[in-house]
């Protein structure tokens, strides 16, 4: 009796600890089966991301999952007037979050993207709530998916203040403060008709820290911790 009363909460605190959550999303497309196991890192905390396709030459082709909060523009966080915000649901425009899809999902628009809202959101087929920890994402493009392409990956945590991306580098851009070190992209190429066993992406650079445009900026000297909000990205083609 006294082993099990010893060893049981260490075995649930090592099964809460190896927990991997199960996302499913546009289950009845025909299209292309594509699984990717996030590995999250000790700076993973509830970051909002979104998963899409590119031609090689980067055209946008379609998103493949979008967490909630970004997809529909409701956040847990509702603005509360100039520079403030409240717990609990709201809507809120924050252009900041991911700019780089944003942009690309606009038509590839360089300046004034228009952001998913409660009115114009994205569909709730490519949509899912932020995981917890360590996930897998199971995804189907919209049709069977040939040649070369390229599957992105950005992630935003917010408030992730560093020694570079502090409070006070753009004090008056409340679209900042809320992100800190911008939005991370993340890539790999993909040829269709010559598949490898798995693949794995990897930073290739950020956006734009408030949102301003939808460039890709590559230098990721200055980021610290929000390279460790994912440990690793790997894709499995089905």
């Amino acid at each position: 009796m006294r082993v099990l009363v010893f060893f049981l909460p260490i075995l649930i605190v090592a099964n809460s600890l190896f927990s991997q959550e199960n996302i499913a999303v546009n289950i009845d497309s025909n299209g292309t089966e594509l699984q990717m196991t996030f590995k999250s890192g000790e700076a993973h905390n509830y970051p909002s991301f979104a998963i899409w396709l590119e031609t090689t030459d980067g055209q946008f082709v379609q998103t493949l999952y979008a967490t909630k909060s970004v997809a529909t523009g409701m956040y847990g966080y509702k603005q509360a007037g100039s520079l403030k915000w409240e717990k609990g649901p709201g809507r809120a425009e924050r252009p900041a979050a991911l700019p780089y899809w944003f942009h690309k999902r606009d038509n590839e628009k360089q300046d004034n993207a228009v952001l998913p809202s409660p009115e114009s959101p994205v569909a709730d087929v490519y949509t899912g709530a932020t995981p917890k920890n360590d996930f897998v994402v199971n995804l189907k493009a919209d049709k069977k998916l040939e040649g070369k392409m390229k599957i992105l990956v950005e992630v935003n945590q917010p408030w992730d203040v560093n020694d570079y991306w502090t409070n006070a580098k753009y004090p008056d851009n409340k679209q900042y403060l809320t992100s800190c070190q911008p939005a991370l992209v993340y890539s790999v190429v993909v040829d269709f008709e010559n598949l490898m066993p798995e693949y794995y992406l990897n930073p290739i650079g950020h956006s734009h820290p408030y949102g301003a445009d939808g460039k890709l900026y590559t230098n990721l000297t200055t980021f610290t911790t929000a390279l460790d909000i994912f440990k690793s990205i790997k894709l499995d083609v089905k």
